[in-house]
């Protein structure tokens, strides 16, 4: 079983929304399992999904966790920031 755990947060680093998105398909692999859990955690939000820097990049490759900031929706946010991270891996 894969988990992705989507948490949105304020100034003030107080959560605001969070979702465990989960997807047993072993047929696909842990990048498609991602983008996948992005897209739906988004959907629940009604929140476009976010661009993806270079940044964001390393620091999920660390740490199978990151956050995206406003940079990285192309519509305004009204939080802070949205955070993702893996809580289980198959």
């Amino acid at each position: 079983m894969f988990r992705l755990w989507c948490k949105i947060f304020d100034d003030s680093g107080h959560l605001l929304k969070d979702t465990v998105v989960e997807n047993d398909d072993i047929s696909l692999n842990r990048t498609r399992k991602i983008f996948d859990g992005i897209r739906s955690a988004c959907y629940t939000f009604d929140l476009g999904e976010p661009i993806w820097l270079d940044s964001n990049v390393e620091t999920f490759k660390r740490h199978s966790k990151v956050r995206f900031y406003q940079d990285n929706f192309i519509e305004h946010i009204d939080f802070s920031y949205m955070e993702i991270q893996v809580i289980e891996e198959d």
